[in-house]
């Protein structure tokens, strides 16, 4: 009669329950989540389960309640007993004279055991006993989608895809082969609507609006059959957040949104750092890197990072574990257009999350205004809208202050140098670096993607070039980091590594390093 929990972990989705959700989807006419399609499912096997274990019990006997009146040599089931069954042996009349029709069975459970019992008696505590399928919490639809709606929706998600014709947009899945033809007509007319609106966002129902697509009865089918079609055309993009479906002209999309900026592209290998070395890899505590592992950096609702050169030129963040709770994200859509809200003045400004490359794009103007540099410090929160992103620099009064500046001779040769500069914004002072030409830097890193010169040969010039800047000639990791990040992406594991195991670094305590020349080879 129970029904273990255990079910729910091991259950495996068949072709006869997709079949299921085929019906009840053509049955409604109406796309539904997978959530929902789930719970669905969900309430069909505990539907089915309660058949079976009724079945079951019906085969057995009959159910023993005191209000019932039984015969001798017949089969009973006893609830209160774990459903154990008995023969009656006997019968005879009771002796109680508020119950004068009350009679008395005697049950044999087995040779040993023989129990009297009152039957034909109809107040008794025992004529409300609740079986388990109506007490056990497996039986119970609210419990199971508590405790394994999530994991039982991954586990239909995956079945629902071996079956081509059960298609899903912006979260939602119905029939292909019952979808509301959209002709090549409507879709030139949402291309016309989208250009006018300089690319979108748009909304499908604004779409569907301003297009005069008929509707007909089912207005739910006709959106998401103009969803369905917007999708297979290649002139559209969905970015909307999950749950909310907008589109929007992919040839007018910004080219950093299209493409990786060549500042974020890292051609490099993985590495892996064994357990004592892991730690240093996240070189401070509001270090984050989108290269990185994300185990690194825990979720948050406020963060303060410090700019990278490949950011700061490509007006890009990095999206990292640390920073995506932050940011709307989608169910299935590779960009997610967003609004970005200045804290200090209000102003907002268009962004974009770029999920499979890990940063968000839209900065530009904003670090131009701010007047900020690599290493500058920003503050990143939730907006109170949905969809809205705060960030904010912390302004101070101009000043010149002594910072590391990278200048780029004539001849594409680079040196680091200490040269005061006005500064407008904080900044993390291993990560500050002045970029006085940034076309400049911009042809070093084009003459590199087709060069490609090798990691460990660019970290001990860059350890040259900010030891001349200490008069201990010590350098900082975190600083080795952001100067070779000026002409090279890489995230710090591969330097940690280098630094860590190559005879030419001597490890001065944390995370300082000193280049010994006479250990380096070439």
């Amino acid at each position: 009669m129970s029904l273990s929990a255990e079910i729910w972990q091991s259950l495996k989705f068949t072709n006869k329950d997709i079949e299921s959700l085929y019906n009840h989807l053509l049955e409604i006419e109406y796309p539904q989540t997978i959530s929902e399609l789930t719970k669905y499912l969900i309430e069909k096997k505990i539907e089915l389960e309660k058949k079976l274990a009724a079945q079951a019990i019906k085969a057995e006997g009959t159910v023993y309640f005191p209000k019932d009146q039984y015969k001798k040599d017949q089969t009973v089931l006893f609830p209160h007993r774990n459903y154990q069954k008995g023969k009656v042996i006997e019968v005879r009349p009771g002796i109680n004279p508020d119950y004068p029709s009350l009679e008395v069975i005697t049950v044999e459970f087995s040779p040993e055991e023989k129990i009297s019992f009152a039957s034909n008696l109809p107040e008794h505590a025992l004529n409300n006993f609740q079986s388990p399928l109506e007490t056990d919490s497996a039986y119970d639809a609210d419990w199971v989608d508590g405790n394994y709606l999530k994991l039982l929706s991954e586990k239909l998600v995956l079945k629902i895809k071996e079956n081509e014709d059960l298609i899903s947009i912006g979260g939602r899945f119905f029939p292909c082969s019952l979808l509301v033809d959209i002709g090549a007509l409507y879709l030139n007319l949402a291309e016309a609507v989208l250009e006018m609106a300089e690319g979108g966002p748009l909304s499908t129902q604004d779409l569907i609006k301003q297009i005069e697509l008929p509707a007909d009865t089912n207005s739910k089918l006709t959106e998401f059959s103009m969803n369905y079609a917007l999708q297979e055309d290649p002139r559209f993009d969905e970015v909307g957040p999950a749950g909310k479906t907008l589109w929007f002209l992919k040839r007018m999309e910004p080219e950093q949104v299209q493409n990786v900026p060549i500042t974020l592209k890292y051609v490099g290998q993985p590495v892996e750092l064994p357990d004592d070395l892991k730690e240093y890899a996240n070189l401070a505590p509001e270090f984050c890197d989108e290269l990185e592992p994300g185990e690194q950096c825990e979720p948050v609702d406020e963060v303060t990072i410090a700019l990278t050169y490949p950011h700061w030129r490509a007006g890009t963040l990095p999206l990292t574990t640390k920073m995506q709770k932050l940011f709307p994200t989608a169910y299935e859509t590779p960009r997610v257009q967003f609004t970005f809200k200045d804290d200090n003045s209000g102003d907002l400004f268009n962004g974009w999350v770029v999920r499979p490359s890990h940063y968000i794009f839209g900065l530009n103007d904003w670090y131009t205004a701010q007047g900020f540099i690599p290493g500058s410090q920003l503050h990143i929160s939730r907006g109170s809208n949905p969809g809205e992103v705060l960030i904010r620099a912390d302004k101070k009064h101009n000043s010149k202050e002594w910072l590391r500046t990278f200048l780029v001779g004539t001849d594409g040769n680079f040196v680091f140098a200490l040269l005061k500069q006005v500064v407008t914004c904080s900044y993390d002072e291993r990560m500050a670096i002045v970029i006085p030409d940034g076309n400049a830097v911009d042809a070093i890193w084009e003459k590199y993607t087709k060069t490609k010169p090798q990691l460990e040969k660019m970290l001990i010039i860059m350890m040259r070039e900010l030891a001349k800047l200490n008069p201990q000639g010590h350098v900082h990791a975190q600083e080795l980091y952001a100067a070779l990040n000026v002409v090279k992406r890489c995230p710090p594991s591969p330097i940690i590594e280098l630094l860590f195991t190559r005879p030419w670094a001597i490890h001065m305590g944390d995370l300082y390093f000193r280049l010994d020349e006479s250990k380096v080879q070439g």
